[in-house]
């Protein structure tokens, strides 16, 4: 995708990318193996981390990072997490969902093109 886009020098000069929440978590589980836990698996771990979240995108704005349009990777939880805080903070003007990559390589791996051509064309309204 980035190579679509025109490169790695393209690209970074254009976008700037984190996580909504830049910690990582794990959990054991039922097996006791070890898993990636996210920020919005569990209520209450979602809202021991939300003035950590507020105050880390608030930061990163302050670098200067052009607000008018934010894309987010994941379109389930992520999302909804997104906007909800969007709704309520007003930190974009704009907010472009699209598929993970990781789920896109994953599952969806005989049709990425097509991924690739919609992250193309969102990325062109900037």
């Amino acid at each position: 995708m980035i190579k679509a886009y025109g490169g790695t020098i393209r690209f970074y000069n254009d976008f700037y990318i984190n996580s909504i929440c830049p910690l990582g978590f794990t959990i054991i589980d039922a097996k006791g193996n070890e898993k990636n836990y996210n920020y919005y698996d569990s209520r209450e771990l979602t809202e021991s981390v939300y003035p950590f979240i507020v105050e880390s995108i608030q930061k990163q704005i302050e670098f200067g990072i052009k607000t008018d349009i934010c894309f987010c990777f994941g379109n389930g939880k992520n999302e909804k997490f997104l906007r909800a805080l969007n709704e309520e903070k007003g930190l974009f003007k704009t907010i472009v969902a699209l598929e993970y990559p990781r789920f896109v390589m994953q599952y969806k791996a005989k049709t990425k093109q097509q991924y690739i051509d919609k992250y193309i064309s969102a990325f062109n309204l900037i």
